[in-house]
């Protein structure tokens, strides 16, 4: 969410011709993520969040926006993306595919305890569940594939031992991928992304409630058993290590398997599927810091933290099979 792409009074009040979202009241950008250009938007309307896609085509995009509007659809609390005066729930901002959406209401819990926990996993069964009968597909950009295509672009400016690690995860996760258990596992539309900072809790009465879940642009249709474990991968840790917090992880998987119980399968690769959450962002990660891109505002994360976290998952491995 960092400005790739600067949108000034004028250029937006010429885009917001097409909508009927009433008179620009306050309009700023949004200077957290790395991905897309976004900023907050209100109007006489409401509030909303315009974002501008760097990266995802055209073509693309119709997957991530239906999704939102058809979880909407289902009472999961997400943004909707807010129709064109001809139908369509995007248009073209300086060249690029651009969309409006709703504001959630809240702020993130950046220090979770087991109750945000117990929020977020009932909701996420919740989330799978109502993606069932969603028409399209679109597969996770971000999987092993895309960890093959990114590795020789990164694995120069690894250690001897981070290398090590690298390569062997990804030998392993290639065996997981293509065994038949990994087949079995059921799938479907995940958020594939749902870190703190990706929900928001809204105060209430006794505690905090879920707000919603939002940033949806790294969905796509995955082993359902992934989005839980990228989930528990930054919801249920101690950020300085990396260790899980048992208390926290129980309170999730709990929360989620009241709504959507794991298959056999399932509780089987439990920690194979942990150790795939970690690759993953430990890729992406790898590869913003070394090969990033100009921005406005961009902060890219730090490699190192699921470094720790894939180590940590790769112990807890090797202690199961002594």
């Amino acid at each position: 969410m960092a400005v790739f792409t600067p949108v000034t009074n004028a250029d937006l009040g010429d885009w917001l011709q097409d909508y009927d979202l009433g008179d620009v009241v306050e309009f700023r950008g949004i200077q957290s993520g790395i991905e897309n250009s976004n900023f907050f938007l209100t109007t006489t309307h409401g509030d909303y969040v315009l974002t501008i896609f760097e990266n995802l085509t055209a073509t693309q995009l119709p997957f991530y926006l239906d999704l939102m509007q058809h979880l909407a659809s289902h009472r999961v609390p997400v943004p909707d993306p807010m129709p064109r005066r001809d139908g369509s729930l995007f248009g073209m901002l300086h060249g690029k595919p651009a969309s409006v959406v709703t504001k959630l209401e809240g702020a993130p819990e950046l220090q979770p305890a087991p109750a945000h926990c117990i929020e977020v996993g009932q909701m996420l069964a919740r989330l799978h569940l109502a993606g069932r009968d969603f028409s399209q597909h679109q597969p996770n950009l971000r999987s092993l594939s895309w960890w093959h295509e990114k590795a020789p672009s990164i694995v120069d400016f690894l250690s001897g031992e981070q290398r090590d690690l690298f390569e062997s995860e990804l030998a392993h996760q290639a065996a997981f991928f293509g065994s038949a258990d990994y087949a079995s596992l059921p799938d479907g539309p995940c958020h594939c992304d749902l870190f703190r900072d990706n929900v928001l809790f809204a105060p209430g009465r006794e505690h905090a409630r879920l707000g919603g879940f939002f940033d949806f642009y790294f969905a796509g249709v995955d082993k359902w058993l992934f989005d839980v474990a990228v989930t528990v991968n930054d919801w249920c840790i101690d950020l300085a290590t990396g260790v899980l917090d048992p208390a926290r992880v129980d309170a999730l998987l709990r929360a989620y398997q009241t709504v959507r119980p794991f298959t056999p399968a399932e509780e089987r690769h439990w920690n194979d599927m942990l150790r795939a959450g970690a690759m993953r962002f430990w890729v992406s990660r790898l590869f913003d810091f070394y090969r990033p891109r100009e921005a406005q505002l961009l902060n890219a994360h730090d490699p190192g933290h699921f470094e720790r976290i894939l180590r940590e998952r790769v112990k807890a491995a090797s202690q199961v099979n002594r």
